[in-house]
């Protein structure tokens, strides 16, 4: 496998958002680290080189997967609480081509890496399905943070599920399935080690603290403690899920984490929709991790993650798309545009984001949460050879000013469709805009089929799903997620 070369470019960005282009120049690299970045006059580029923007490559700080997406299968968009239950349409998957079809489009976006939040399709599966996700890695060859989760309470709704008999016929009330114990949780975190490799890394995924108990997530603080282990966990995503945090938790939800000593800098929170001022300030000070997901946030009706207000209390915020794209294009520059205009400051308002503050987010801050700080993120000497092209041509196009900063132009109008090459640890994964590790075109396609097939073969009951959304809706608008501690530590 190649890990040397050089990339030349019209217009080289080493830090963006932190230092100036340097015009037409070149970096070269070997054995997966850059080896030096320097100036070229422009008569030494060829014209297609002169055409480029070489920039470091993009992180996707919060994902699942998705090789078939949602809509795909009739999961339509509403609240996230309603919205789970429709999950159940989708046909069964095969794990390799799901991830790996994921991961080919997210490198095309220009991603170099991921933190992968893993939904099983069958709990008794996890280690077969965690395999597939390992070579899928490998195939694409972009940096993955495997997420593996935990899960072990309120499997249906924030609270007793039987509490639905009010709404649902007596036999569509959902028994308590059995859930993996915190035991073969540890098993199974255990045996999934045998799979890493340079691109693949597991870390420990207490779901979100709603659907994990006290003594599991006591238990996953002591152990990344023990092992340097990372820490990915949804938190506070929804207004139901804050609602059900102040009733479970009256000394602070936040306040229990800590007390356990889960916040720190091996831990990065997802979603963080609903933080109020004084758990923004906590977390900034144990050096906790955020990815904010806008496309999701609105897809799931979540609401707004205030991340100028993270970003001014200390935060690092990085951005995940988290399988749920605006558009289902997996498009990570769209995912920051968006993040920028929804945090963009208005003429005398309060302070908001830059576009600097937003690459900071896409390019290094949600590094941190996958491979810690390695270097990245920048081109220099030593860093890690995760960069990438665009097509700066066509993105300036109309530009009648030559001297324009490309900052602006890159934030304000990049897409996919703009990525020519995309290099990680060294190894070119993207080239011509098409992942060079599988034959995406022909997977998608046998994947779609495939799943078309299976859809077939065991339909869904959508009335019935269609009832439990409509009983988990009453469920809450009734405020039976509020209903106090339970079993939940003070």
């Amino acid at each position: 496998m190649i890990r040397h070369g050089v990339v030349r470019a019209g217009t080289v960005l080493a830090a963006p958002g932190h230092a100036p282009a340097i015009g037409p120049g070149e970096v070269t690299y070997d054995d997966g680290r850059i080896t030096g970045i320097r100036p070229l006059p422009a008569s030494a580029l060829t014209d297609e080189e002169a055409r480029l923007l070489l920039m470091p490559a993009l992180v996707n700080a919060h994902d699942h997967g998705r090789g078939l997406r949602t809509l795909a299968y009739g999961a339509g968009d509403s609240s996230l609480e309603t919205w789970l239950p429709a999950l159940g349409r989708q046909p069964k998957l095969d794990p390799y081509a799901n991830a790996a079809i994921a991961f080919a489009r997210m490198a095309e976006s220009g991603v170099c890496a991921a933190n992968h939040c893993h939904n099983t399709q069958d709990g008794r599966a996890l280690l077969v399905e965690a395999e597939a996700v390992s070579r899928a890695a490998r195939d694409t060859g972009i940096r993955v943070a495997f997420a593996l989760p935990f899960f072990d309470r309120n499997p249906v709704v924030y609270g007793d599920a039987a509490a639905l008999g009010e709404w649902l016929p007596e036999e569509e009330v959902p028994a308590t399935p059995p859930l993996r114990s915190l035991a073969e949780n540890r098993a199974l975190m255990a045996a999934a080690a045998a799979f890493e490799h340079p691109l693949f890394k597991l870390q420990y995924c207490p779901v979100g603290p709603q659907w994990v108990t006290d003594e599991t997530m006591v238990a996953i603080a002591r152990d990344s403690a023990e092992t340097g282990r990372r820490i990915h966990m949804h938190l506070l995503e929804t207004s139901r899920q804050r609602d059900w945090a102040d009733a479970a938790y009256p000394g602070g939800l936040l306040n229990f984490l800590d007390s356990i000593a889960m916040l720190g800098p091996r831990l990065t929170i997802a979603h963080a929709v609903w933080l109020r001022s004084d758990e923004l300030a906590l977390l900034a000070a144990r050096g906790v991790n955020v990815s904010v997901n806008p496309s999701s946030n609105l897809r799931l009706r979540s609401g707004h993650a205030p991340m100028a207000a993270m970003r001014a209390a200390g935060l690092r915020c990085g951005i995940g798309m988290d399988g749920m794209s605006l558009d289902d294009d997996e498009d990570m520059l769209r995912e920051m545009r968006l993040c920028w205009h929804m945090n963009a400051a208005a003429d005398g308002a309060a302070p908001g984001l830059d576009a600097a503050a937003i690459l900071e987010a896409g390019l290094c801050a949600g590094r941190l949460g996958i491979t810690g700080d390695d270097g990245g993120g920048r081109l220099a000497a030593g860093a890690p050879a995760d960069m990438m092209t665009l097509d700066f041509s066509d993105i300036a196009r109309d530009c009648v000013d030559r001297d324009l900063d490309p900052v602006p132009l890159l934030i304000g109008r990049a897409t996919r469709r703009h990525v020519r090459q995309v290099i990680v640890d060294g190894r070119m994964i993207v080239a011509e805009g098409r992942c060079t590790g599988i034959d995406v075109p022909a997977l998608e396609l046998a994947f779609t089929a495939a799943a078309r097939d299976a859809m077939r073969a065991a339909p869904p009951d959508q009335p019935r799903i269609e009832r439990m959304q409509r009983a988990i809706a009453l469920y809450y608008a009734d405020g039976r997620h509020c209903a106090g501690p339970g079993k939940a530590m003070s």
